[in-house]
């Protein structure tokens, strides 16, 4: 589709490239007290851009190309948007209540988290090479200035600089290997590559072997995926912890996204997204790089996490291992396995960013995050601890809880997908219960330690609110989950072009 029609198509994009421009003029004419306001904004803004992406599905054409095949529109792109919004928006309402941020200007906050949404929907709907490095490129600039907009403080200072450091780095490495895959099909669209990779020969394995390797170098640092996860536990642990919950959550998303459609449709034949079993194009090893990244993930941020004395890194380290988890469907290359990571990036959602807001709201009583700051916290603040260890049990997937359900669909996907996978399911419940150690300790210090209060005390009403929110899916969800399966089974609809 040309460039002009493709504006019809595009209005939730431009909705909140409005939205951005509308943040950043309101910040200029209001004094720093009432910055805060620009968040109600993007919030707003980002309401309105979800209703325009929902509307999106009673368009003549559901599945279509933009921008000469740059990006693409199909309900697969929308569901990711959908997550990335219900993030934006839970954590920009936080931000507002945030200590952190009390004494910074919130207005260039907000419009910085927009424009890494802007970033973000880019990197879920892109078909051609130039367009996912523009994408990536988006979103990590902006969120090296959100590590570090904590400007006063060192820690801070720090995580930014490391966060440049890193991602430069596997950037420059990703973008050789892209160039690479260029090379050697001469087109940068992800189905003429396809292509081109079908037909080649053995001599060429070498070359498209390393072009994997170093492009899994950029993917994987967004997803914190090990060996490129070295920024990930001091950048959370510096970052403001509202931006540490959110890259949590929502780059991974995108990130999870882009990984599909790229190693399903440019390595394979895109099998599992018609609903088949996909089919290797290539006699490159590829499956098994994945399964080796998943279990070295999830291994080394479980085992790590084991050791922090701090929450939040241990919450980083947890992240990394969510990935890992995450990372164990994507060999299977069928269709189970990308409705399982969907289904568990709905849960992750809801659990993790619910863990990173209860923090925020104990740093806001007590000014830290070491374990200590926790003791008698379930007896001090009951609706707090209460929440909290509902979030430990469901990041650990125990049941009824939400994560049980999501890890439930990843094993289920992997045993479907033939005995060549049951290694990964029993590594993968050997990491479960090797992380039940460290959440459970957070709930152990909460009522075993430290001395009971008399007095009871709550969070803001807005804190509150927005704890329960994310603790209600979180139990709900691990007993009727239909809702979501069905909305994910609708949104397992892809642009695709078969060979």
């Amino acid at each position: 589709m040309s460039n002009f029609q493709s504006i019809s198509y595009y209005y939730p994009e431009l909705i909140l490239t409005f939205v951005i421009l509308a943040a950043i003029i309101y910040d200029l004419f209001i004094d720093k007290a009432f910055s805060g306001r620009v968040g109600w904004v993007l919030i707003a803004g980002l309401v309105i851009v979800a209703i325009a992406i929902h509307l999106q599905k009673y368009l003549p054409y559901k599945t279509t190309t933009l921008f000469t095949d740059a990006i693409v529109l199909d309900p697969f792109s929308s569901f990711f948007k959908m997550i990335v919004i219900l993030a934006t928006i839970l954590v920009s309402i936080v931000s507002l209540h945030s200590g952190e941020l009390d004494q910074y200007r919130k207005g260039e906050y907000f419009s910085l988290l927009g424009i890494v949404t802007f970033g973000l929907f880019l990197m879920v709907s892109s078909i051609d090479l130039i367009m996912l490095y523009i994408a990536i490129e988006i979103v990590s600039i902006m969120s090296f200035v959100l590590a570090g907009y904590l400007k006063q403080n060192t820690r801070s200072n720090e995580a930014a600089l490391k966060y440049v450091v890193y991602g430069a780095f596997s950037s420059g490495v990703m973008l050789y290997g892209l160039s690479y895959i260029y090379g050697l099909t001469g087109s940068t669209n992800i189905f003429e590559i396809q292509q081109s990779l079908s037909l080649m020969d053995s001599s060429s394995t070498t070359a498209v072997t390393m072009s994997i390797v170093m492009i899994l170098a950029g993917f994987g640092y967004k997803i914190s995926a090990v060996p490129f996860h070295f920024w990930t536990p001091d950048v959370y642990e510096g970052a403001p912890l509202s931006i540490t919950a959110y890259l949590s959550v929502a780059p991974k998303a995108a990130a999870l996204a882009l990984m599909i459609r790229f190693f399903h449709q440019t390595f394979a034949d895109g099998g599992a997204m018609k609903g088949l079993d996909s089919v290797s194009l290539t006699q490159l090893p590829w499956p098994e790089i994945l399964s080796l990244l998943a279990v070295a993930t999830m291994t080394l941020g479980n085992v790590v996490a084991l050791q922090q004395n701090s929450i939040k890194r241990m919450l980083a380290y947890s992240s990394i291992a969510h990935a890992g988890y995450m990372l164990l469907a994507m060999p299977v290359m069928s269709n189970d396995s990308i409705y399982a990571i969907m289904l568990y990036l709905v849960m992750y959602l809801f659990m993790n960013l619910g863990a990173f807001f209860v923090v925020i709201t104990v740093k806001n009583k007590t000014g830290g995050e070491s374990f200590d700051d926790y003791k008698g916290l379930g007896w001090e603040m009951p609706f707090v601890g209460a929440a909290m260890t509902l979030f430990m049990v469901s990041l650990t997937g125990l049941p009824p809880t939400a994560g049980f359900i999501g890890k439930f669909y990843i094993f289920a996907s992997l045993i479907k997908g033939g005995s060549s996978f049951y290694w990964l399911v029993v590594v993968g419940g050997i990491n479960s219960v090797v992380s039940l150690y460290y959440y459970l300790k957070v709930v152990k210090i909460m009522y075993f330690d430290g001395e009971r209060k008399e007095q009871i005390l709550l969070p803001s009403n807005t804190l509150t609110g927005i704890i329960f929110v994310t603790a209600l899916p979180s139990l709900i969800l691990g007993i009727y989950w239909t809702p979501i399966a069905n909305w994910i089974q609708n949104s397992l609809i892809f642009f695709i072009q078969t060979i």
